[in-house]
């Protein structure tokens, strides 16, 4: 993310005279401070801060003479404010374009504060084009506008290389087909002169006359085998290297850092593996087939009309160049435009269905399905408003088009008729003349209109290939080695955040032996879920380093570690299938013994050999057959059958009811014995069996120790365990 625009001379003069030469950063403040647009620019020095606007500065003043320098939102803009020995005060406002550049800023501005380290990773991606300045499609890093539509096809057709054979089979199969096709208009010719109209000193020729008929016949005949074969062929191809992306996407994604992952919309992830690559299965079957067919039948077409009369070739091809020209401007002005638009309204409106048909269960629960369809419709409404527009353009443009260009052929007609009365033509030369001038118009027609699919199909490959080329923010070393867990974890200076203007976690050291049970406990937000996500390796730290076994966990195989290490989450994750397969999940490769055993640890045996068909009870999606206790002993099954030496349960009773509790606290206890742990639980009361407890406040260790320690403290755990007590009085005095 750019901290550095370059200044207008007028504007740099300014700066530099109120903060120095040295400018160490410079944002846009594109708001003034009652909110109007402006073009300012807010700029920090070695000691100094400054606003400029117009070459004028506004505002000015010592960094250090403030502090608790901090962004705060609003409605739709949002303003960096400080404190002071006269109280808070706003320095800057931006609109929301600029809020995560002004958040870096106000962390910088902290830190100098304090005359500490400026601790900032400036990791964010610009949402705009570097090139044109405009808005990126969500999900791709390529601009509509100014994509090289050129180097995209030749992505693609690295992918195609594979397939070269049958490419090359369906090449030949097309030229074939192009000169039977042209064969048509000279039989017609033959037919014309053989029989119907001899050109003066011939007599009329049966036999040339079945040749001709013949002719024509074996023109449609084998014209219509090879389409059917042609079809086959780039059938098979098309689908093929549609299948070979859909893999490479699918894999990518499976490699990907979670923080990607979790920052795009599952809808949009799966229009990649689906509805973009089912565009370019198309775009290879259909447009590319035809395209290339139409280029040989235009070019050869274009050649028979100059060997047979050039005056006649230019009258059918004067209007060719003026309905290039008006389809070109139509597209660069109008329909690439609306066409970005009819993207983008579509995405989003998967996205949307995605999420509604994922969540429909809180819909039916808060009785809000005319408010889905009410919305549906709105997306459904604004796509048909979109494509009405783009198709309304073509709707237009066609006819236009397609008079321009078959005029040409009456005048053929009329030329022709002229020249046959002069005797400088015969009726079978005028007739294949405006056979294959017919011949040019659906090629010159048809190219025409391509760009508007090859524009949808290049966006759509350039989405596939920008998450191919999607770099991994957590990756293995050429030095990463395997290693076998004991148990050991060790977190050293520990400092994290999703943004590392925001930090979640400050500055953590602990140590945590084998075998050991560790409790986290603290308010929402306070960094409890951010440190098992570290743990696990689903990030990597900004500042200092987390030891397994003495090994910092980067230099351990991402996929050696997570093999070691189990997770049982509060929300249950079955896939479609058996009970069987869903505890296998964690090893294939499990006996029917081990399976029930680990299904015993969990408490889930009894339950299971009660249904109907026992561990081959068909799941539905996500166990939406069992109750939410018998789904959490599978899951917790499935991390007894893994076997981990590292344990991370992540508050995995706070959605069950006491019995149910109490029965998967049992399970609990037997797996965590002689396994290093860490729990987070809703319930603190669940916790006092654990060796220690970290209590996390502000992204910091606040309190350690056992639960009896931390009650005689009476300090935030404290405060903690009798908030939850109160409320349970309150409840069941209510109840």
């Amino acid at each position: 993310m750019n901290l550095n625009y370059e200044l207008s001379n007028e504007d740099r003069l300014a700066v530099q005279k109120v903060i120095g030469k040295t400018i160490r950063y410079c944002v846009p403040a594109d708001l003034s401070l009652s909110g109007r647009r402006t073009k300012g620019y807010f700029a920090i020095g070695q000691e100094k801060w400054t606003y400029v606007e117009a070459g004028k500065v506004h505002e000015s003043g010592f960094i250090s003479e403030a502090y608790d320098y901090k962004v705060i939102p609003l409605i739709g803009n949002a303003i960096l404010e400080a404190t002071d020995e006269l109280g808070k005060r706003i320095i800057v406002r931006v609109s929301m374009e600029h809020v995560a550049r002004l958040s870096y800023i106000a962390q910088i501005l902290n830190y100098m504060t304090t005359n500490s380290e400026i601790r900032i990773y400036n990791e964010e991606e610009e949402r705009v084009c570097s090139n044109c300045g405009s808005r990126l499609l969500h999900g791709t890093r390529a601009c509509a506008k100014c994509m090289n539509k050129t180097a995209v096809l030749k992505r693609l057709l690295g992918v195609s290389k594979s397939h070269w054979r049958l490419l090359v089979l369906g090449l030949f199969i097309l030229l074939i087909t192009s000169a039977v096709a042209l064969s048509g208009p000279y039989f017609q010719k033959l037919l014309v002169n053989s029989s119907l109209q001899p050109p003066a000193g011939q007599s009329p020729s049966v036999s040339m006359f079945f040749v001709a008929i013949g002719g024509i016949l074996f023109a449609l005949v084998a014209g219509e085998l090879l389409n059917v074969a042609k079809g086959r062929v780039m059938a098979t191809v098309s689908s093929t290297i549609a299948a070979d992306l859909r893999k490479m996407v699918y894999e990518k994604i499976q490699n990907l850092s979670l923080g990607f992952l979790t920052s795009q919309r599952a809808g949009d992830l799966m229009n990649r593996v689906s509805s973009d690559t089912n565009r370019i299965r198309r775009l290879i079957q259909e447009v590319f087939t035809t395209a290339i067919y139409q280029v040989i039948v235009l070019i050869s077409v274009t050649v028979l009309l100059f060997m047979t009369d050039w005056r006649l070739a230019l009258i059918v091809l004067l209007p060719a160049p003026f309905v290039a020209y008006l389809q070109f401007m139509t597209w660069r002005v109008i329909v690439r435009r609306l066409f970005r638009k009819q993207w983008k309204i579509f995405d989003r409106a998967n996205s949307y269905l995605h999420d509604v048909l994922s969540g429909i269960r809180v819909v039916k629960t808060f009785g809000k399905e005319q408010r889905e369809i009410k919305r549906f419709r709105q997306y459904n409404t604004e796509y048909a408003v979109a494509a009405f527009k783009s198709e309304k353009v073509y709707s237009i443009l066609t006819p236009i088009s397609t008079y321009l260009l078959q005029i040409g052929t009456y005048f053929v007609l009329l030329v022709g008729c002229n020249m046959i009365l002069k005797g400088d033509l015969n009726l079978g030369e005028l007739v294949q003349f405006t056979g294959y001038a017919s011949m040019i118009f659906g090629p010159l027609a048809w190219l025409m209109n391509m760009p508007r699919w090859i524009a949808n199909a290049a966006i759509a490959i350039d989405r596939i290939f920008s998450v191919i080329d999607e770099e991994p923010e957590v990756f293995d070393k050429e030095t990463s080695i395997p290693h076998a867990i004991h148990g050991t974890i060790q977190f050293h200076d520990v400092t994290f955040g999703y943004k590392s203007y925001e930090p979640v976690l400050k500055n953590i050291n602990f140590t945590i032996k084998p075998g050991e049970m560790i409790g986290l406990v603290g308010h929402s937000g306070s960094g409890k879920s951010t440190l098992i996500n570290l743990v696990s390796r689903f990030y990597d730290v900004n500042e200092g380093e987390i030891l397994i076994d003495g090994h910092d966990i980067r230099t351990i195989q991402q996929e050696e570690l997570r093999s070691q290490i189990g997770v049982v989450l509060q929300e249950t994750m079955l896939f479609r299938g058996s009970i069987m397969e869903n505890i296998r999940y964690s090893k294939p490769d499990a006996t029917m013994e081990e399976v029930i055993q680990a299904a015993r640890i969990a408490n889930a045996h009894e339950f299971i050999i009660k249904l109907p068909d026992g561990y081959d009870t068909r799941l539905e999606e996500n166990g939406n057959n069992l109750s939410g206790g018998e789904r959490q002993r599978i899951t917790i099954a499935r991390a007894v059958l893994h076997n981990p030496r590292i344990l991370i349960l992540d508050e995995a009773t706070a959605s069950l009811d006491i019995d149910t509790e109490s029965e998967i606290q049992e399970a609990l206890q037997r797996i965590t014995k002689n396994r290093t742990t860490i729990a987070i639980a809703h319930r603190l009361s669940t916790l006092k069996n654990a060796d220690r407890l970290f209590v996390l406040n502000k992204g910091e260790i606040a309190e350690v120790g056992t639960h009896q320690e931390l009650m005689q403290k009476q300090g935030i755990y404290y405060g903690l365990i009798m908030a939850q007590r109160n409320m349970t009085k309150t409840k069941a005095k209510t109840g």
